[in-house]
């Protein structure tokens, strides 16, 4: 089997309030190459648009990778590394019974987890990590382009 690229995935979402405008951005590099980009939807949540990024990212490789994907969002990294399996398991339902919400969007990242190998980090945000605050501008700019 040929060895999968190894790319790195940066991204984030942003939100003028919570519900409203919102966009989300992403970065990827492989070596010196790298590739941005970035949307809006004009009545989000923050939420929503963390999960767009990642989404959005590992649709943009045009074939499976193996992916360092790095988010502030803890909700995002914490449905990748821990909630996941669980609610697939459970029929898209969390542990007290209620129905996972932004299910449809889960289950567009997990198909592209299915695709691509991702190891999850998590990056505090607004900290000076250089990567996350150009996806965080993206993210904003796209955000108040709506």
């Amino acid at each position: 089997m040929a060895l999968r690229p190894k790319v790195e995935l940066y991204c984030d979402g942003a939100c003028l309030g919570n519900p409203g405008p919102g966009g989300w951005g992403f970065l990827l590099r492989l070596g010196p190459s790298e590739k941005e980009g970035s949307g809006f939807e004009p009545e989000t949540t923050n939420n929503r648009m963390e999960l767009l990024a990642a989404i959005r990212g590992l649709e943009a490789l045009t074939k499976p990778c193996e992916v360092a994907l790095f988010s502030d969002s803890q909700y995002v990294i914490k449905g990748i590394r821990s909630w996941l399996a669980g609610w697939k398991k459970n029929g898209w339902r969390k542990t007290d019974k209620q129905p996972v919400l932004n299910v449809e969007l889960w289950q567009a990242l997990d198909a592209q987890l299915q695709r691509h190998q991702v190891e999850a980090h998590w990056v505090k945000g607004h900290a000076g990590h250089a990567e996350n605050e150009r996806v965080d501008a993206l993210a904003n700019r796209a955000a108040h382009s709506v």
